[in-house]
Formats: C-alpha cells, sequence, structure tokens
C-alpha cells in the first residue's frame, strides 16, 4: 500500500517533468509562453497530490 504520493511513480515521474520544463525553458524571452508551461507542467504533480488526499474514488478520480 502506498502510504504517502510521493511514493507514487506516476507522481515521481510527472514531477521529474516539471523540472525538466522549468530547466528547458528557464532561458525563454517568450514569457508567456514560458510562464504558461511551467504552470502546466507543475499542475500534473500538484492534481496527483491533491487528488490522492481525497477520501473518495469518485473525488479522487476527478484529480487523476
Amino acid at each position: 500500500m502506498v502510504v504517502r504520493y510521493e511514493s507514487l511513480d506516476v507522481w515521481k515521474k510527472s514531477f521529474s517533468l516539471s523540472l525538466f520544463v522549468y530547466q528547458t525553458f528557464a532561458a525563454l524571452r517568450d514569457f508567456g509562453l514560458k510562464d504558461q508551461m511551467c504552470r502546466s507542467a507543475v499542475s500534473v504533480p500538484s492534481n496527483i497530490a491533491e487528488g490522492y488526499e481525497r477520501y473518495s474514488d469518485k473525488e479522487r478520480a476527478f484529480f487523476l
């Protein structure tokens, strides 16, 4: 049984992807695109973490 969301492989991979996106777009001069890409990348592990904390399967599925 998984005790914390940080133990989930999908969360680890999405977190690594968000770090990659931040590093890749760090020097980009198009600040609108950079901001959107970074916010989108962070939303994936954030939604996984938030969904993991939900109590019902229906609520959990909404975030995943």
